[in-house]
């Protein structure tokens, strides 16, 4: 059974309560119903005014992300404030000495807007910068850009100045800033950054994603090089460009058996901490971009190649009587003996027609390929930006197996140089050069170039150069050095410059079991009294490896051979060969 109730409305206080098939229904009469409705409406307006500062925020997000991407000024800001938020890896040398770290500076950038006056702001930065341009900066600081900066990288001192001008528009930014302890010390091998902390040269660009994404302090890359064996090359070389008055200089110590590079140097060299005040002269990389006709220590390769192929062995040699004639060009000794020479006799005396007939042996296809194996002509693999092409001859005619043979006609760079020595020496293996540090673990992989009875022969033949030829100067009391001199005349606008001497020498040392490789080369050398005037390799390039044989081999501990080793490590003497010469 239904049951319906109409029962009549009452009203109570400007409320009605009414009554309808079960429901009931309340009213507001009067003034309250007007309060309630302006609540709505309140509600309405506010609703309507959070939605409009809503749109307007995201206007201003779209303009900023969208509507200005292409202004490069605020791309540039975003871009450097992002990269300096990550912290680049240390780089530390073999036995864990800081070369390059980052420290955390403050830069100054300014809001054009914000600028009470351009004028005025311009005049008090120069004051505390006095190597900005004041146009330039009030030309920055007018402009339309809403970020402008002013000095990267601030000292403590520059930082309180600029902050003490209370300047409104002036903020400071945190970035990271790259140093280098050791300023040019290994300013060719380490390298650079830009402003922006991006490498640009050295290992810091050959490395720079691993650098830039590496920036945990127990992960440092680790280099080769000891700074202490880096020091003493350089200090030696420095004190020869000095006493020769040479132009440039470069140098390389080098494991003959691991190919890791313990020192590169190029002089003159730059603070690695302002490398934008220095000559462009100074930052070119002698060592590994630079390539130069080197003269006789190439005559060690022609050498190797003669025994290694069989046209010839340490008993044989070849008759340097007469000066050589082809072509328009001749071919002569500077000290010439005038008769047969040996095998060694060619070598240490460093006879040009000797090694010219050697070369003539074995054939221009078996020399270009000997040479392609010892790495010198073709661009070294090392973990530098700065790598020299070797030049060689186009064609390989006669003329060419001549003068290469004992380093004219090629160019190749002082790494080069050294690398191909110490396959050399090490037993006949070819490995590559690196400026990282080996694990102890880690097997070193190389390619055989020659036999390792070749490479004992070569060996004999360098301790020969220091014992009793050109290369005496170099010689270490109790280290067993062997080396070989190079003269070169330097090439000009109408052939080579008699005056204009690379004087080279390249050593190895324990002979009896090298380890390893010294290359030193001084460009444009000259004679002084103590020389006798000469600005040959055996009197200036020669007596400064040996220099720094004496300063390495002790940090490196070689141990001095006593007098009986010295003696009886390898068996070759001119003397020998000599008398055995006179029989032919």
């Amino acid at each position: 059974m239904a049951v319906t109730s109409d029962l009549p409305e009452t009203a109570t206080d400007g409320v009605t309560v009414s009554h309808q098939e079960g429901r009931t229904a309340i009213r507001l009469l009067g003034v309250r119903e007007e309060a309630l409705q302006t609540g709505r409406n309140r509600v309405v307006v506010a609703g309507l005014i959070f939605a409009m500062l809503f749109l307007a925020l995201a206007v201003r997000l779209t303009d900023l992300t969208v509507l200005r991407e292409a202004d490069p000024n605020l791309l540039a800001h975003r871009g450097a404030v992002a990269e300096q938020t990550t912290r680049r890896a240390d780089i530390v040398d073999r036995n864990g000495v800081l070369l390059a770290t980052d420290l955390r500076t403050a830069s100054l950038a300014a809001d054009p807007k914000l600028l009470l006056s351009a004028e005025s702001t311009a005049t008090a930065l120069v004051r505390i910068f006095p190597e900005l341009s004041q146009p330039a900066l009030l030309k920055k600081l007018t402009g339309e850009t809403r970020f402008v900066w002013i000095k990267r990288h601030l000292t403590p001192r520059q930082q309180h100045a600029a902050n003490a001008l209370g300047m409104p528009g002036l903020k400071f930014v945190k970035e990271w800033h790259r140093v280098y302890p050791h300023g040019s010390l290994a300013a060719h091998v380490v390298g650079y950054t830009d402003v922006d902390g991006k490498g640009i040269a050295g290992v810091e660009k050959s490395f720079n994603t691993e650098l830039a994404y590496g920036g945990d302090a127990d992960f440092p890359l680790h280099l080769s090089i000891d700074v202490r064996v880096q020091h003493a090359l350089r200090d030696e070389l420095h004190q020869a460009m000095t006493r020769f008055g040479a132009a440039g200089a470069a140098g390389v110590v080098m494991d003959a058996n691991s190919g890791e590079l313990l020192a590169l140097t190029s002089l003159p060299d730059f603070d690695l901490n302002h490398p934008g005040s220095a000559p462009e002269a100074s930052r070119f990389n002698r060592t590994s971009l630079g390539v130069y006709e080197l003269g006789s220590v190439f005559k060690l390769f022609t050498a190797a190649m003669a025994l290694d192929s069989g046209v010839v062995d340490l008993s044989g040699g070849f008759d340097a009587s007469k000066p050589i004639h082809i072509s328009r060009f001749t071919i002569r000794d500077d000290h010439a003996k005038n008769r047969w020479l040996s095998v060694p006799e060619i070598v240490a005396y460093s006879s040009n027609i000797g090694a010219a007939k050697m070369a003539m042996a074995v054939g221009a296809d078996a020399q270009r390929d000997y040479l392609d194996r010892f790495g010198l002509l073709r661009p070294s693999s090392l973990e530098l930006p700065e790598i020299g092409s070797p030049l060689s001859p186009v064609r390989w005619r006669d003329i060419n197996v001549m003068t290469v043979a004992f380093g004219h006609g090629v160019a190749v760079s002082p790494l080069q140089l050294g690398s191909g020595i110490s396959a050399l020496v090490n037993g006949g293996i070819m490995v590559p050069p690196t400026l990282l540090k080996r694990s102890p673990d880690m097997p070193v992989v190389g390619t055989r170039v020659v036999s390792r009875r070749t490479s004992d022969q070569l060996r004999r033949l360098m301790r020969l150069v220091v014992a009793e030829g050109t290369g005496g100067k170099a010689d270490v009391t109790g280290y067993l050095v062997g080396g070989k001199t190079g003269t070169a005349e330097k090439a000009g606008h109408r052939g080579y410059r008699r005056t204009a001497l690379l004087s080279s020498f390249v050593a190895a040392f324990p002979m009896n079991k090298p380890k390893y490789v010294v290359y030193v080369l001084l460009d444009e050398p000259n004679g002084t009294k103590d020389t006798f005037g000469f600005a040959s390799a055996g009197w200036t390039a020669a007596p400064t490896a040996g220099r720094v044989i004496a300063r390495i081999a002790p940090l490196l501990d070689v141990a001095p051979a006593d007098a009986t080793t010295t003696a009886n490590a390898l068996d070759i003497s001119l003397q020998k060969r000599e008398r055995k010469s006179e029989t032919f």
